[in-house]
């Protein structure tokens, strides 16, 4: 049975979860804050016993009013405890400071996300990402990749590879027993998978296909890497079918590329690349499902980056379900040689094969 067949509150707590909800963007606000306050951190180095408002005030250098302030919204959102008059970190409170996933998480959410999702609705309504104008004037958010603040920037790569990078390992072992010799890196971004590629086969020779501003990046990385023999660049909007893909691979590959576009020009991507390949290439495709995932947070963390998709990224993209992406892959013209989840944070490798 699906985790969400069943209505798992009850009339009370259904009421008392949607005052949460009504104030999430304050809460939320306010975790940040005692972050980047250094509230949380001075509560981590007092330990068990905590310190009093007076004293967080002091040891952060903000105002005993700023400090109480934040630290009664962190007890309402179970960020800290109270003993006494002393405040405690909590579990939650521990993750916000410690935890990797959550930092990277909350900083894409605050420095890419927050203002622009104001305008969801009016996305909703249009079909195109309304939010994007707070960054700049570009019909997608790649194309403004490079240009964006600095800030920004930093929050939209780090969460970006803080997801890919772990499965690498894992990726790596599985692509290189075909032992390719030539590899079509389709949405290469930063070119991140193909210096893993270089630097883990001395032999592959890699081709990155990207918008040109992005790929400039990626090429510049592999010469700073030393791999310009062997990363070589072509740029082109895959969605322009006067631009010619590649000639030749033994395998093409997409990770988390495919969730940028929608169904329609995912068919189309996919039947460009079938129309390419060699009939004995394979097309290797990692992708986040929504519906693959073990834990419910990993679940609710991808259908809300979903709505980056609507809101920022291009206004008709998604994490899919499985099925959807699984129907997109038939309807193109291929079969499904392999499928295995749980890559890395939960990512599907789907190897496909032309039908």
């Amino acid at each position: 049975m699906s985790r969400y067949a069943v209505d798992p509150l009850t009339a009370l707590q259904a009421k008392e979860q949607a005052q949460k909800l009504a104030f999430a963007p304050i809460a939320f606000q306010a975790a940040q804050s005692l972050r980047e306050l250094g509230i949380l951190a001075v509560l981590d180095a007092a330990g068990p016993t905590g310190l009093s408002a007076q004293q967080i005030a002091e040891r952060s250098g903000v105002s005993e009013y700023g400090a109480k302030v934040l630290l009664d919204m962190g007890l309402s959102a179970l960020v800290v405890t109270q003993d006494g008059d002393n405040y405690v970190l909590a579990r939650l409170g521990h993750f916000l400071l410690h935890d990797a996933m959550t930092r990277v998480n909350m900083d894409f959410t605050a420095d890419v996300c927050y203002r622009a999702m104001s305008h969801l609705t009016e996305t909703i309504r249009s079909g195109r990402p309304e939010g994007l104008r707070e960054f700049g004037d570009w019909p997608t958010i790649y194309e403004g990749l490079s240009r964006l603040p600095e800030k920004a920037r930093k929050s939209w790569f780090d969460f970006d590879h803080f997801y890919s990078d772990k499965a690498f390992p894992e990726l790596l072992q599985r692509i290189f027993a075909e032992r390719p010799k030539t590899i079509v890196d389709i949405g290469g971004n930063t070119g991140k998978w193909s210096l893993q590629c270089c630097a883990h086969d001395e032999d592959v020779h890699m081709t990155i296909v990207d918008l040109p501003r992005q790929l400039a990046l990626a090429l510049d990385n592999a010469r700073e890497h030393g791999f310009e023999v062997r990363i070589h660049g072509h740029p082109m909007n895959i969605l322009d079918d006067s631009q010619p893909l590649p000639a030749e691979a033994d395998i093409w590959w997409m990770s988390q590329f495919l969730d940028c576009f929608s169904p329609m020009e995912i068919l189309r991507i996919l039947r460009r690349i079938r129309a390419a390949m060699r009939p004995d290439a394979s097309v290797y495709i990692l992708e986040l499902f929504w519906d693959r995932q073990h834990f419910e947070a990993a679940a609710y963390s991808l259908n809300a980056t979903s709505l980056y998709f609507t809101c920022l990224a291009n206004g008709n993209s998604r994490f899919y379900h499985s099925k959807d992406m699984l129907d997109i892959v038939e309807e193109a013209g291929f079969v499904v040689a392999e499928q295995v989840d749980d890559i890395g944070l939960g990512h599907t490798l789907l190897r496909l094969r032309a039908g």
